[in-house]
């Protein structure tokens, strides 16, 4: 498995995030925005951030542009969270996706939010070849979440 992470800068901690997260938890989402909230497998303690909700054929999929995250590690163990828009909680499970199934979630989130993250993809971009885009799937986590309540 890949070990990619590219930390936050000081202005994506303390501005960008804050401000996505302070707007997204009253309930405005900035093109499907959420805050994700899932248990740390260490200390079992609700740990949060934002995230944008992708959908595709019906589905629902997080994806870490920035790599293996905390928010990623702590997904794998506690295999679901909540997905908060505002008072609306959504309590979800989740299911890693393998490398080889996510060339059409890499390309349609790149597609929707690359002005965002697009530097986090190394040069990909939504209109990349399928080889580049199997190329850096192992470096992007994504989660299948299927609503429970």
């Amino acid at each position: 498995m890949s070990t990619h992470v590219q930390k936050p800068g000081w202005f994506t901690v303390k501005i960008f995030n804050q401000a996505v997260g302070w707007l997204t938890g009253r309930g405005i989402s900035i093109w499907g925005s959420r805050v994700l909230a899932v248990r740390g497998r260490k200390s079992g303690e609700w740990r949060t951030t934002p995230v944008n909700l992708l959908t595709v054929n019906g589905e629902q999929y997080l994806l870490a542009p920035r790599g293996h995250v905390q928010w990623t590690h702590n997904m794998r163990a506690a295999s679901g969270g909540e997905l908060r828009l505002g008072k609306n909680v959504d309590v979800f499970t989740a299911t890693e996706v393998a490398d080889d199934d996510k060339v059409e979630l890499l390309r349609a989130y790149l597609k929707r939010w690359k002005a965002e993250v697009g530097v986090f993809f190394r040069g990909v971009g939504p209109d990349s070849p399928e080889a580049d885009l199997r190329r850096i799937a192992p470096d992007h986590p994504v989660f299948r979440i299927a609503v429970t309540k």
